[in-house]
């Protein structure tokens, strides 16, 4: 009998063993909250300020240690709101669900019917016959595709369509992985940089833009208030701030690749040879593919003249609901297509920052955090430095628009407490979780071309580090001389 026992009991002990390593971090941060939540209530901090705290940090370790599927984060998140704060369930509801995230739907929308259609081989062999054969303008061209294309559509849907286009190139210029190492990172890296410093460009270029847009809209817009209009930032306003400084960044970004790695091939004329074969095979453009560009430009066209009107979610739902009445893609594709677990994600971590706002707990941390840096670096070029540092180290640790929504509020509070441009901080925020070039998971496009298998967790380190201050110095120079000649 006791030997039944001791050996029913092993398999159970095991499993709790199992269990305990697996969510190691998960009971990590709930000792964490429970710390938290036990602790004194800081010096000028409320009880609500310090619940909303106590769920921010957590959900933070979570994020970065993703212990949970980052979907049940989003669920803690809301059900905590009830529970902790005492919120009515109806309001934290209401709380879910804003332009912001319509527009998030809507674009994870568009890019399925994109995808749907297969237009990665005839993309790959339109930037080849533009660039020709030479390593360095197909990587050039690979880049600027990438780039213009995540400037409307993400760049986590850009990687995902431009990831065959560079394994094209690359399987077809040799089988073996050794020999095309540093091939494989240049153009790999080319889709993923190009991706990311391209989504700053515009609203519909990530999430993260359609959560500050939103906040700036929340926090400081008021109807009856003709002065708050500028807070009102429409597509056009977003482009003429933010695309020129995605467009000073692309020519550096081809001279760090190449200066970090050096591809075996100079010229890649056999699997250009190869490619145009599989192209002739699978025969013309079809009216579908016609159809398809046609409908996502007419998109494009709404959000540039129409965003003001009816919001950019309305017209995001708008266009991936006219690739439905056309037959381009089915709603079965849409349902398996869409990450509807990022848009619950998103969602609740604008709700989650909009108490951070109401609650005071932004301010208390922009306080504290004005607090910790140097006098010299409180106002001016040197205080968007700091808030760009910030973010850089955050979005690194998660994905980009899960940093704009923790920090925006933060740094909201940090311009409102500082007497800087709420529109210039929330800018710089916005624009700087775009450089979460170091490691695998700050950013879709890094995790997407990362298992492709020709990279290491390394080479992210190796060119990341370049890529981070070059862009942080474009970014900073662009706020002190160009944003204001536009009057920003």
């Amino acid at each position: 009998m006791r030997a039944n026992i001791r050996q029913s009991g092993t398999p159970v002990l095991r499993s709790i063993v199992l269990f305990l390593r697996e969510k190691k971090w998960l009971i990590f941060a709930i000792i964490v909250g429970a710390a938290f939540y036990l602790a004194p209530t800081p010096e000028g901090l409320s009880r609500e300020g310090q619940l909303v705290l106590v769920i921010s940090v957590v959900a933070v370790v979570l994020f970065v240690t993703e212990p949970i599927p980052l979907p049940a984060v989003a669920f803690m998140i809301i059900v905590s709101q009830v529970l902790l704060l005492g919120r009515a369930s109806s309001d934290v509801a209401q709380s879910l669900m804003s332009d912001s995230v319509l527009f998030i739907i809507g674009s994870l929308m568009l890019a399925v019917a994109v995808v749907k259609q297969k237009l990665d081989k005839r993309l790959a062999y339109m930037i080849v016959r533009m660039s020709g054969t030479k390593t360095r303008n197909i990587a050039i061209g690979i880049a600027v595709v990438s780039g213009l294309l995540a400037s409307v559509i993400g760049e986590h849907t850009v990687a995902a369509m431009m990831l065959p286009v560079a394994l094209t190139l690359i399987t077809l210029t040799s089988d073996d992985p050794k020999k095309v190492r540093n091939l494989a990172a240049v153009l790999l890296f080319s889709i993923a940089y190009g991706s990311s410093i391209a989504g700053i460009g515009t609203p519909s270029g990530g999430a993260r833009n359609a959560i500050m847009v939103g906040y700036w809209k929340e926090f400081f817009y008021d109807p009856n208030d003709p002065n708050t209009a500028k807070f009102l930032v429409d597509y056009v306003k977003w482009v003429i701030v933010s695309y020129p400084v995605f467009l000073a960044q692309l020519p550096f970004v081809i001279i760090i690749l190449f200066s970090t790695f050096k591809p075996e091939y100079k010229h890649l004329t056999r699997a250009v040879v190869k490619l145009r074969s599989q192209i002739e095979i699978e025969g013309p453009m079809r009216p579908s593919h016609f159809l398809t560009i046609g409908l996502f430009f007419i998109t494009l066209l709404g959000w540039i003249f129409f965003s003001g009107a009816i919001g950019l979610g309305m017209i995001a739902l708008m266009g991936g609901t006219a690739f439905m009445i056309f037959g381009l893609v089915r709603w079965e594709d849409l349902n398996s297509g869409v990450n509807w677990g990022v848009v619950w994600l998103y969602a609740a971590a604008i709700s989650l920052g909009i108490e951070m706002k109401d609650t005071g707990a932004a301010m208390w941390l922009a306080d504290s955090f004005l607090k910790i840096l140097p006098e010299s670096m409180e106002s001016g070029i040197p205080f968007l430095a700091s808030v760009s540092i910030l973010t850089t180290l955050v979005t690194n640790t998660m994905s980009n628009g899960a940093a704009v929504a923790v920090l925006g509020p933060i740094t909201l509070d940090l311009a409102h407490s500082t007497g800087a441009s709420e529109l210039v901080v929330g800018f710089v925020t916005s624009i700087s979780s775009a450089f979460a070039y170091l490691t695998v998971i700050g950013t879709p496009a890094c995790t997407i071309v990362y298992a492709s298998g020709y990279l290491k967790t390394t080479d992210f380190l190796k060119v990341g580090y370049k890529m981070v201050i070059m862009s942080t110095i474009i970014l900073l120079l662009f706020a002190a001389l160009y944003w204001p000649m536009i009057g920003l």
